[in-house]
């Protein structure tokens, strides 16, 4: 398991960078970093983008036990994977697994002790602005992205066998 290591960074980062933004940032307010990139505090009681943010409450116990069995599911298969002789070497499966794990953990936290997630990474073109997120959104992002992309090499590399 020796991407394990790479979920306890993202937790880690993205925990300390949360914490970060609510002790510096005003909610709703804000702060121009660069073209077309803020930072700005938000809660978020829903998924991804805002995805039942209004359903009363109910949606925490929901989300809190859907993170808690993804995260379960994604440890035991990047356990499994590196205890496999033809999978323990696909290091971009591995990764991805790692960061989606990171990730659904960064985000447990948040919804197991508050209800909403901490977001605060503001992304806008003109007046276009993409629902704000936070290192664990990123992380899980860039795992299923790696995910895909491995998904195509395997493809390609079993038609090369065949």
């Amino acid at each position: 398991m020796k991407w394990l290591w790479l979920s306890a960074f993202t937790v880690v980062l993205d925990q300390l960078t949360k914490k970060i933004a609510e002790a510096e940032l005003l909610l709703h307010q804000p702060v121009a970093m660069f073209p077309s990139f803020n930072f700005t505090l938000m809660y978020n009681k829903g998924a991804a983008f805002s995805f039942l943010s209004e359903a009363g409450g109910w949606q925490r116990i929901f989300f809190v036990l859907l993170s808690t069995i993804i995260s379960i599911f994604l440890f035991f298969w990047l356990k499994q994977i590196s205890q496999d002789d033809k999978q323990k070497n696909n290091q971009i499966l591995q990764i991805a697994i790692a960061l989606i794990l990171g990730g659904a953990i960064g985000n447990l936290i948040d919804r197991a002790m508050t209800g909403a997630v901490v977001d605060f990474i503001q992304v806008y073109y003109a007046t276009y602005y993409f629902p704000a997120f936070n290192i664990a959104d990123a992380a899980i992002t860039v795992g299923a992205g790696l995910l895909i992309l491995d998904m195509i090499l395997e493809t390609k590399r079993h038609s090369k066998t065949c």
